[in-house]
């Protein structure tokens, strides 16, 4: 209380700079941090009601001064947490002109769009590159023909060896080569003319096609920036919500698969077409794409045979990277522009992978490193020296809201954040609506949070003693917002059976990375980090994580979440064409290890399907107590 009156003593206003949603203004320095974020309008959780009780607000002060850590920071952050500049924006006041960086789990769902990743500086190395060319235009003395007239005029004057053009561009651009005085930009791909234009930008489109989501990016070619970015529902979801509904409804017609196709494509033209009305471009200004996802969605996007990734051995119809003409894919975009799909790795395992293991250096980091992108088909990596195997969990959608009772998706009124103090409930919805369902962080804190107070036990068995457990004449449920507090609405509960569905999610994943460590003959302790990716890996809480025993029992300092690592690996081999060749080495370097195949497997899931922190060795639970 001292350090905050001294600090209202002496009010000063300083500009606070929020990263990376690039919001920025002034501030007073009687104000925390997470008033000064609601005054500009950025949403950061605060679940505990600014008591310092909880992680939820947590941000990093990447420049600038502010007030001394309190007690409840001290408890909450490790010494070398609070070294590296961890703070609670609630408890933190500037003392200075301030850069904050917002971790995507700090933000309220309203402002993610699904496409945050840490983002990677690379040096641009475009596949296409523009020539200007300037040609004296056919004579009775010069009879060339047009297509030959510019490939020798390109071919001399800069040291290439073009010896083609796309035919649609000879069809739609040679008449207006007369129009243009014989003058404009030539657009090469290798050793192809793939454009013609009067416009100097050039403009590359990445997406991250996944089963529930689509990230798109729309970067300069030239300087490799980001000029805008949106995120969209798969539009697929209506002909199922898990990958396996998709591929059965393609496999008994033909006439859905072509639907399931055309809804992806609609949406990225869609999506296409938005970015660039953002940015003052048109869409054929856009020559490069670089598309990334599951097996399955890449399959169904190429029009490829999808039944043998349902039936064993699971087996996709090609892995290696290709390079298909955007037009072919139904793409939107510069007519002779390509489309890049980076390298598949096995049938549940594909290029959303690899981009996500080119976007954190898995050829080159150092250590004993797991890389896990959690979602409804989870793909784990374990990485040493430059050694990968990789395996891939059916970890179905539990945690993105499915088969749970009131589970939903990130939207206006989810549960995204629960607290358990002393039975006292406290929880954060999105946009500060009234409660109406819980979404995937939420779910994941519920289950931990009711192991934690004792609801639970470590077998997952609900009390009938707690007085918010009641029977509803299935099972038991726990009350989460009673019918009292939603005004007469049915009450939000956590029944049984969601109880059950989390611990086969959780299960699914963790005996999959225990399984990938005794492959390597390791154990967790070995661990040195655990980088979480992917839109609901990078929004929860790892102490729920540990606690419910999602993940291993690690200093929280190993763990880091880095956003949408295969939207950030998409946009990298758009830029770069040497990344383009890393992420196909990479593919090539992984070992795809079947879990079910592993003479452990069962015993091991059985195991890790109990709650609380604990170690696995050799399909045996050791409980372990986190301090």
């Amino acid at each position: 209380m001292f350090q905050l009156d001294k600090i209202k003593q002496k009010v000063g206003r300083y500009r606070i700079d929020f990263e990376p949603v690039g919001r920025r203004g002034k501030c007073d320095s009687d104000k925390s941090l997470l008033e000064c974020a609601h005054q500009l309008g950025i949403n950061i959780k605060s679940v505990c009601g600014s008591q310092g009780k909880c992680r939820s607000c947590k941000v990093n002060i990447l420049d600038g001064k502010v007030s001394e850590p309190t007690l409840s920071e001290k408890e909450i952050f490790s010494s070398k947490e609070c070294d590296d500049g961890w703070r609670l924006a609630c408890k933190a006041y500037p003392l200075s002109n301030c850069k904050i960086y917002l971790p995507p789990e700090s933000i309220t769902a309203p402002q993610r769009t699904q496409t945050e990743g840490l983002e990677i500086i690379i040096l641009p190395e475009p596949v296409v590159n523009s020539y200007k060319i300037t040609a004296s235009p056919p004579s009775l003395s010069d009879l060339r023909a047009d297509a030959e007239r510019l490939l020798e005029l390109l071919n001399v004057n800069n040291n290439l060896s073009c010896n083609s053009i796309d035919i649609d561009i000879i069809r739609d651009s040679f008449p207006k080569l007369r129009e243009w005085g014989w003058t404009c930009n030539a657009l090469v791909r290798k050793d192809e003319v793939i454009g013609l234009s009067l416009s100097e930008r050039k403009l590359g489109l990445a997406v991250d096609l996944g089963t529930t989501k689509i990230a798109g990016y729309l970067i300069d070619l030239e300087s490799g920036k980001t000029l805008a970015a949106e995120g969209i529902m798969n539009p697929q979801i209506s002909y199922g919500e898990d990958i396996i509904s998709r591929i059965a409804r393609a496999i008994q017609s033909p006439d859905d698969a072509a639907q399931l196709k055309k809804l992806v494509v609609n949406s990225i033209n869609e999506m296409a077409g938005g970015l660039c009305l953002r940015t003052g471009a048109k869409p054929d200004e856009i020559i490069d794409a670089a598309i990334v996802g599951n097996t399955a969605m890449h399959h169904l996007l190429l029009n490829l045979p999808v039944k043998q990734l349902a039936e064993s051995p699971f087996i996709p119809a090609v892995k290696n990277a290709l390079d298909i003409k955007a037009r072919d894919a139904g793409l939107q975009i510069a007519k002779g522009a390509y489309i890049h799909l980076l390298s598949n790795i096995a049938g549940f395992v594909g290029a959303d992978h690899t981009a996500a293991l080119l976007a954190t250096d898995a050829g080159k980091i150092e250590g004993l490193v797991l890389v896990i992108d959690i979602g409804t088909n989870t793909e784990i990596s374990l990485v040493e020296n430059g050694e990968i195997v990789c395996a891939s969990c059916a970890s179905g959608p539990a945690f993105e809201g499915g088969h749970i009772q009131y589970g939903m998706r990130a939207s206006a009124g989810a549960i995204e954040d629960i607290l358990i103090i002393n039975d006292e409930i406290q929880y954060q919805t999105i946009g500060g609506a009234s409660p109406v369902g819980i979404c995937g962080s939420g779910i994941l804190d519920a289950l931990a949070q009711l192991y934690l107070a004792g609801v639970i036990d470590k077998g997952g068995r609900m009390s009938f003693d707690h007085p918010r457990v009641r029977p509803n004449g299935k099972c038991l449920e726990y009350v989460l917002v009673s019918e009292e507090e939603r005004n007469g609405q049915e009450a939000i509960v956590v029944t049984q059976s969601d109880i059950r569905e989390l611990q086969l999610a959780k299960a699914a994943i963790r005996t999959g990375i225990q399984l990938l460590l005794e492959a390597k003959w390791r154990t967790e302790d070995d661990i040195t980090q655990i980088i979480i990716a992917g839109a609901f890996g990078s929004y929860i809480n790892v102490d729920s994580a540990v606690a419910s025993g999602l993940l291993p029992v690690l200093p929280s300092d190993r763990f880091k979440q880095v956003g949408n690592a295969a939207g950030i690996g998409a946009k990298m081999a758009l830029i770069s064409s040497s990344k383009r060749l890393e992420a196909q080495n990479l593919a090539q370097r992984v070992r795809y290890i079947e879990l079910s195949t592993a003479p452990a497997f069962m015993q091991t899931f059985i195991q890790a399907g109990y709650l609380g922190t604990y170690r696995l060795y050799g399909g045996k639970r050791v409980e372990i107590n986190k301090e």
